[in-house]
């Protein structure tokens, strides 16, 4: 499961589907509704908020306002609740983006080079999905760090 801490305008399509059918997991972890994944770290930053269920659907909306953009078809029927006028902002360091988006950079260059060098290539410093507010810091604890390449 990866719930990314990036700007859904950074993911790559294959990305931005698995993120939305991830979180849409996800939003079924925190309802109860499936006995897998429930303690997958992920999930923790999530269930730290007052409302885990509106967080996750701030994040689904935010997802999907980028599918639109995009002229994907993402079926908001299956987010849970409607967007918050005034989502509960969940805080993201500035070394957990800097790994996601190496990590993103390391998936995309082996299925997708052509969107890495026009939309990656040139970021230096990456901007958080919208439900996130960027704090100096290292990679989040919850975050099951994998070697990168190269």
């Amino acid at each position: 499961m990866r719930l990314w801490s990036l700007d859904p305008a950074l993911l790559d399509r294959r990305a931005l589907v698995a993120g939305w059918r991830e979180t849409l997991l996800a939003q079924k972890v925190l309802r109860g509704e499936t006995k897998g994944y429930t303690h997958h770290p992920q999930l923790e930053r999530f269930r730290d908020r007052p409302d885990p269920l509106q967080a996750v659907a701030d994040y689904l909306h935010a997802i999907a306002d980028e599918a639109d953009r995009r002229g994907y078809s993402f079926d908001r029927g299956r987010i849970s609740l409607d967007r918050s006028h005034h989502p509960d902002t969940i805080n993201v360091t500035t070394g957990q983006l800097d790994y996601e988006l190496a990590f993103l950079r390391q998936k995309v260059e082996g299925r997708d080079p052509t969107w890495g060098r026009g939309r990656l290539d040139a970021v230096n410093t990456p901007a958080p999905h919208p439900l996130f507010t960027v704090v100096e810091g290292p990679i989040e604890p919850w975050e099951r760090v994998k070697p990168l390449g190269s």
